[in-house]
């Protein structure tokens, strides 16, 4: 962006999370020399390197007047897309980070290892999508799935009525109907806003946090001569009522920010802000939506901001999350 490399979200448990670079943060030197000029695919390789070598990354960071140094040590990545915990009171704690081929199955391992801590006691649980930014749509379709018996799970309207497509859920509840939480924010893109969306409309999960990021639409690889390929839109997706994701995301049922002071972002924030974004038709426009009479009463409750004196959050200290 710009010509510089722009930090999407960093991936859980890997150098670049453990030092604290965060979503948003514009690369733009790598050992002190400039990323103005190099492909991303050259930036790309320039950053990897052997294990336990050092790089130094420089980082624009909004809010902060000064270029940050950021140090890292360089190691092979294994990707662990779902960590999970027990909170108190049984009530699981799920994260799915990237919906790769092993989110479902690492979702369902994690519930199962919750409900056997919890002695078959466990009393709701919390799935957390925040900063995920999607993945396959086989997968987003089978982790919807764990949670809803029967029914839409998501459908595809392109150009032509014929290629149309819908997907429907093909398990069942692994919850047995227990309460479930789904946390969102503007970093929850593509499959992440999918399971969210049919879980909103099937009424299965109150979604807490942030709008998402509004990524609905549907790419298809056409192979061209030569060995290569182009990736072109061609659909949009809907969630189970109609409304479709495309620039507008998914609206959590209550809005509840990570800090006080958002900071600000340079360029653009969410798919609809990108230069020659698709708009967002054929659905149902979120004024027709039916607006949700089963919530908790414990909802009114909820601020939107942590108090004044709420300590940063630290990923090693799950109780600053607020």
């Amino acid at each position: 962006e710009g010509g510089f490399i722009k930090v999407v979200s960093p991936i859980d448990d890997t150098p670049a999370y453990r030092a604290g670079v965060k979503s948003g943060d514009l690369i733009t030197a790598l050992d002190g020399k400039t990323v103005q000029g190099l492909t991303l695919n050259e930036a790309v390789d320039k950053m990897r390197g052997p294990p336990n070598a050092k790089i130094v990354l420089t980082i624009k960071r909004a809010g902060v007047e000064k270029p940050l140094e950021v140090p890292l040590i360089r190691e092979i990545i294994h990707i662990k897309v779902v960590k999970s915990r027990m909170q108190q009171d049984n009530i699981g704690y799920v994260r799915l980070s990237q919906f790769t081929e092993q989110a479902e199955p690492s979702v369902r391992e994690a519930i199962k290892s919750l409900q056997a801590k919890a002695d078959g006691r466990l009393k709701a649980l919390v799935l957390d999508l925040r900063n995920d930014p999607g993945g396959l749509l086989e997968q987003a379709v089978n982790v919807a799935s764990d949670f809803i018996d029967q029914g839409e799970i998501v459908s595809t309207r392109a150009r032509r009525p014929e290629d149309s497509s819908r997907w429907n859920a093909k398990g069942s509840d692994l919850l047995g109907g227990l309460p479930l939480v789904v946390l969102i924010n503007g970093g929850s893109a593509s499959a992440s806003e999918i399971v969210a969306g049919a879980l909103q409309d099937h009424r299965r999960a109150v979604l807490v946090g942030t709008r998402s990021f509004g990524k609905g639409s549907v790419q298809t690889v056409i192979p061209l001569p030569g060995k290569g390929a182009m990736r072109l839109t061609t659909a949009r997706y809907y969630t189970p009522s109609g409304r479709s994701i495309q620039g507008l995301g998914i609206t959590p049922d209550v809005e509840v920010q990570a800090s006080r002071n958002e900071p600000p972002h340079f360029g653009p924030e969410r798919e609809a802000d990108l230069k020659g974004a698709l708009s967002n038709s054929g659905g149902t426009q979120p004024p027709t939506n039916q607006p949700r009479t089963d919530l908790p009463p414990m909802v009114k409750d909820i601020q939107k901001l942590p108090p004044e004196n709420w300590p940063a959050f630290d990923a090693a200290k799950p109780e600053t999350d607020y």
